[in-house]
C-alpha cells in the first residue's frame, strides 16, 4: 500500500480537548456507528478542518479509520495538507470512474492507524457518479476493513451531493460556524439529513466566541471547535 504524508498542524491544548471530547462523543454513538459524515450547511464553515483533526485523534486512538474526502467539486484536503505534488496519486474519482481499483485509492498514511482516499480531480458535476452503484459499494467495504470511515461531504446547502451521500452513511456531523450561519440554514441542513433518513449524531459549534484573548486568537486560527464553555457541543 502507497503512503501519503500529511502535514497536519498541532492545535494548542485547549482545542486539543474540544476536539478530544468530540472524539469520545462520537464513539459512544455505538458500535453500528461506522460510516460518519462530516458536512456544513454552506462553504467556509470549517467542515474539512474539523473531519482531518477527528481522523486523526480517531486514529490515534487505536481506531483504524479512514478518511474519504468525497468533496469532488471543490476539494481543499490536497492543498492544504500538502500532498498533491505526488503525480502518482489516484483519488476517489479514478475509482468511480472505473480507471482504478479499491487498492489503487486507499494510502496509508503518516499517521499511525489513518488511511486516507483523497480526491484530486475537480469535477463540475460528479453526481452521476455518486449515484452510481460503485460508490455505494466502496462505503459498504469500507466499514468492513475499518472501524470508522470519515467522510468530508460538501455542504448540504450548496449542492446536492450531500444530501446523496448521507443517505448511505450511518449518521453526520454537521460543523456550524458560529456568528455566521443562519439558524434557518442549520434547520434546513437538519430537515435534508431527516429526509435522507441520515441521523444527525451531532453539531459542532465552529470558531465561537470565547472568554479571553488568547483563546480567540487560538480558535479564529485553528478553528478549533467550541460552545461558550470552550467546550464541542456534540448533540
Amino acid at each position: 500500500m502507497k503512503k501519503i504524508q500529511l502535514n497536519i498542524p498541532t492545535l494548542p491544548y485547549e482545542v486539543e480537548e474540544a476536539m478530544n471530547r468530540l472524539r469520545v462523543n462520537v464513539k459512544f454513538c455505538g458500535k453500528n456507528t461506522k460510516k460518519i459524515l462530516i458536512t456544513s450547511s454552506v462553504p467556509n464553515e470549517g467542515k474539512s478542518v474539523i473531519a482531518v483533526q477527528l481522523w486523526k485523534m480517531m486514529a490515534e486512538a487505536g481506531f483504524k479509520t479512514v478518511l474519504l474526502d468525497v468533496d469532488l467539486r471543490k476539494s481543499v484536503l490536497k492543498d492544504r495538507h500538502n500532498f498533491n505534488d505526488d503525480k502518482d496519486i489516484k483519488g476517489l474519482s479514478y475509482y468511480l470512474s472505473g480507471l482504478s481499483e479499491y487498492e489503487d485509492v486507499v494510502y496509508e498514511t503518516n499517521v499511525e492507524n489513518g488511511y486516507i482516499i483523497p480526491s484530486i480531480n475537480t469535477l463540475e458535476n460528479p453526481l452521476s457518479l455518486f449515484e452510481d452503484s460503485r460508490f455505494s459499494e466502496l462505503l459498504d467495504k469500507l466499514s468492513k476493513d475499518y472501524r470508522y470511515v470519515l467522510i468530508d461531504s460538501p455542504p448540504l446547502c450548496s449542492v446536492s451531493d450531500g444530501s446523496l451521500i448521507a443517505s448511505m452513511c450511518d449518521g453526520a456531523l454537521l460543523v456550524v460556524r458560529s456568528g455566521r450561519t443562519s439558524k434557518d440554514l442549520v434547520r434546513q441542513s437538519m430537515k435534508q439529513l431527516d429526509y435522507v433518513g441520515c441521523k444527525l449524531l451531532g453539531t459542532v459549534l465552529n470558531r465561537a466566541e470565547t472568554t479571553t484573548r488568547v483563546y480567540s486568537k487560538y480558535y479564529g486560527k485553528y478553528y478549533g471547535s467550541s460552545n461558550n464553555d470552550n467546550n464541542t457541543n456534540n448533540g
